[in-house]
């Protein structure tokens, strides 16, 4: 098949990858514009134009694809091409009717949770900000709604008690691959069977805020070990800011109040209900470390205040 693909951040790399190295025809790949960063503001490539250039394919970097003379270009670039498929895995934009219908088999996404629940922009942040243990892939054929098409093909797999949204991300990134792979064998083999979703099933996972974030203390010791994993959490000790990127449920019993250190040896703290551990940190203007590390070069006082 003739295939255009639609992708920008990391997590969609595995998929352009499964396509390059396939027998497929990857005729073009749209992704979002470069974006200056660093000191230097640097224009850097998205993983997915990296990617492609790797494999010499002809890349493209439209700002809209829905108005203005970038969507009109994009159009007839699409249309010239002809694809037979379009794949999409997080590009970032929204496609309109035109380009939907444009290709034979339409436009297939690859989206990082188990349709219908999750549907929206941040599903591998909700399902660990809300506890869930598990998750998956799942391909749909798009339609003109938010994640609303009919579902293709689904994996799922069950999540860590600790695992954090950067171990998730990776780990459904190459599942996201083999679902496209196995979608793309049971599309040309004719044994595709779409299935529509149950919207009363469903739940919307929206774009998370930085303040999200912020650790309150006075929550229980789940519902910010659960912050940690989904979005990364924070507080302040020392009038200092403390990034926390990995933590656990501590088997120590809450003594003191909730935002006070519970256990200086392993830096436990309470909490409104029971205590976490703090296992991976950064404080402002040092490094990110195991925790372990961190206790050798500073002491903490047991009752010390957080937050």
């Amino acid at each position: 098949m003739k295939i255009v693909f639609m992708g920008t951040p990391d997590f969609a790399v595995p998929c352009l990858r499964k396509l390059a190295e396939s027998e497929h025809d990857v005729a073009a790949v749209f992704t979002q514009p470069d974006k200056p960063k660093g000191r230097g503001y640097k224009m850097i490539p998205t993983p997915v134009k990296a990617a492609a250039l790797e494999y010499g394919i002809e890349v493209y970097q439209p700002i809209s694809m829905r108005k203005g003379d970038d969507a009109a270009e994009a159009l007839n670039i699409l249309h010239n091409i002809a694809p037979d498929l379009i794949v999409v895995t997080a590009y970032g934009k929204i496609l309109p009717k035109e380009i939907l219908e444009l290709p034979k088999y339409g436009c297939i996404n690859i989206h990082a949770s188990l349709l219908p629940k999750y549907r929206g922009a941040a599903p591998i942040n909700w399902v660990l900000l809300n506890g869930e243990t598990e998750t998956g892939v799942t391909s749909m054929q798009m339609s003109e709604g938010l994640d609303t098409g009919d579902m293709l093909i689904k994996k799922s797999v069950k999540i860590g008690e600790n695992e954090t949204y950067s171990q998730l991300y990776s780990r459904l990134s190459e599942i996201g691959g083999e679902v496209l792979a196995e979608t793309l064998d049971a599309l040309e083999s004719g044994n595709l069977v779409p299935e529509k979703q149950d919207d009363s099933l469903s739940c919307y996972s929206p774009m998370i805020r930085k303040e999200m974030s912020a650790l309150d203390f006075s929550r229980s010791a789940s519902e910010l070990h659960n912050i940690i994993r989904g979005v990364t959490g924070f507080t302040m000790m020392g009038g200092k800011r403390l990034k926390v990127f990995a933590s656990e449920i501590s088997d120590n019993i809450a003594h003191g109040d909730a935002g006070t250190i519970a256990d200086a040896d392993d830096f436990s703290v309470n909490c409104g209900a029971g205590t976490i551990k703090f296992c991976e940190i950064q404080l402002e203007g040092g490094k990110r470390m195991k925790t372990a590390d961190f206790l050798r070069g500073r002491k903490l006082t047991k009752g010390e205040k957080l937050g």
